[in-house]
């Protein structure tokens, strides 16, 4: 809280609001001398929005150009809730009592993997901007596909360990290392993740309005995930690992085949890619403008341009994301 005094307010918002003055020293903070060029571009964009409104029953129109990010914000938000970390929050005693632990153990893992999650999704601040909003989600969804997959097989040889003659604490403690391990995944790729994307993807006119969706959605998946995960204990065991496996392999697919990167480029680049999206008759990140929207842009070392972002150091983008003390 006491870094927020220093943050600028959004430029935007103030050309929306019709305090030019305040937006150009807003964009002279964070973009120097850039500021004034910066300022022309945001009020010709400002022009074009201002007369639009939309609204609600706009945004679910599948005719309106809006539907195509609302939809976007819509499946990210159940994506994450189809992660599985919603009844591994919720149910953590009863998830490591899959493993074969008893109840009190189970108690203390539990706490131990939401410590190591706090640490964990830190991770997250530094690499959003290092490999970008797709990259992090798909590598997300690989780990905690794989993850899951593991968790169904030590959950079986824990349940079945009297009969397969061998300790109960073994399949317990790799389930126990792997679960930590799909614990960071979940919190360095989907966590903050799918909240930040609607933020880039909306005009000024639209963006409280995906906003809102995007928390709704998220209540409403959530909730769902919450209430059948009972259901699931009673009916299918250690097999609910199964279960999330598939699910998180789905939501990293989705993401693949639809997700456009939003990371490295301006609110008016992202509008771009659903404008030319129409153009191709096709949601497909690959099959618009050649699979440039596939593709985490970064600033070019050598250069004043932007780049694909793996032609850049990897360990060069994480020391960018240090903030420097002047």
């Amino acid at each position: 809280m006491a870094f927020v005094e220093r943050l600028p307010e959004s430029p935007r918002w103030f050309i929306y609001n019709g305090r030019e003055t305040d937006a150009q020293v807003a964009l002279n903070e964070i973009y120097g001398n850039e500021g004034d060029s910066k300022l022309d571009e945001l009020l010709d964009a400002h022009e074009k929005e201002k007369d639009q409104h939309v609204g609600y029953l706009d945004m679910i129109t599948p005719s309106h150009p809006q539907f195509h990010p609302t939809m976007i914000t819509v499946i990210g938000q159940i994506n994450q809730a189809l992660t599985g970390y919603g009844a591994v929050s919720v149910y953590g005693p009863q998830i490591f009592e899959l493993l074969g632990f008893p109840v009190r153990d189970a108690e203390y893992l539990t706490l131990a993997n939401y410590t190591s999650y706090f640490l964990l999704m830190t991770v997250a601040w530094l690499l959003i901007d290092a490999l970008g909003r797709r990259k992090l989600l798909l590598q997300g969804s690989f780990t905690l596909s794989i993850s899951f997959l593991l968790l169904t097989l030590f959950g079986g040889l824990a349940k079945n360990s009297s009969k397969l003659d061998i300790p109960t604490f073994v399949p317990g403690l790799l389930g126990t290392i792997v679960l930590f391990i799909a614990t960071g995944a979940f919190g360095i790729g989907w966590l903050a993740t799918v909240w930040l994307i609607p933020t880039e993807i909306y005009p000024t006119t639209a963006r409280s309005q995906g906003t809102a969706i995007s928390v709704i959605v998220w209540g409403l998946a959530n909730f769902a995930i919450t209430f059948l995960t009972p259901v699931m204990f009673n009916n299918l065991s250690y097999l609910i690992f199964g279960v999330f496996a598939v699910s998180n392999a789905l939501a990293g697919l989705w993401t693949w085949l639809y997700l456009p990167e939003t990371g490295g480029r301006t609110f008016e680049e992202n509008q771009s890619f659903f404008a030319e999206a129409t153009e191709a008759g096709t949601w497909r990140v690959k099959k618009v403008a050649g699979g440039e929207y596939a593709v985490f842009k970064y600033p070019d070392p050598e250069g004043d341009e932007v780049v694909d972002a793996e032609t850049v150091p990897l360990l060069r983008r994480l020391e960018d994301q240090v903030p420097r003390v002047e």
